[in-house]
């Protein structure tokens, strides 16, 4: 097999393992909200769990698609043109991540955690 070929393929098996992770991820989460649902009757910490579990398995797809995009644009066709859009993509992945994690964490990411209701930037109670 040529060297196109298996970068291809490596690529495509990227891109396959990505949407595989993100199906996979939203499943279990989903799995795991109707068993914490049933078990507790509270839907409430059950969902906020669903919605972590469903988007670190789209950050982690994301970032699957992503390698498979570089490593199909960068070996195969190494055009100004395909670089631009790889760009694009890119940018337009890693801003869904940004926004993700965000959204997870519940802060900016050059904000400190907060431990036990100490304030991360002063040291104050809040």
């Amino acid at each position: 097999m040529e060297a196109k070929g298996v970068i291809d393929a490596a690529g495509s098996l990227l891109d396959l393992a990505g949407v595989a992770v993100i199906a996979a991820g939203t499943l279990i989460a989903t799995v795991a909200f109707g068993y914490r649902s049933w078990r507790t009757r509270s839907s409430i910490q059950a969902y906020r769990q669903y919605r972590q579990g469903v988007g670190r398995a789209i950050l982690l797809g994301l970032e699957l698609l992503v390698a498979g995009d570089i490593i199909r644009t960068v070996a195969i066709s190494p055009t100004f043109q395909s670089v631009g859009v790889l760009a694009a993509i890119v940018a337009v992945r890693t801003f869904l991540s940004f926004s993700l994690e965000v959204e997870l964490e519940g802060r900016w990411p050059w904000q400190q955690k907060k431990a036990n209701g100490v304030g991360a930037e002063s040291g104050t109670r809040s």
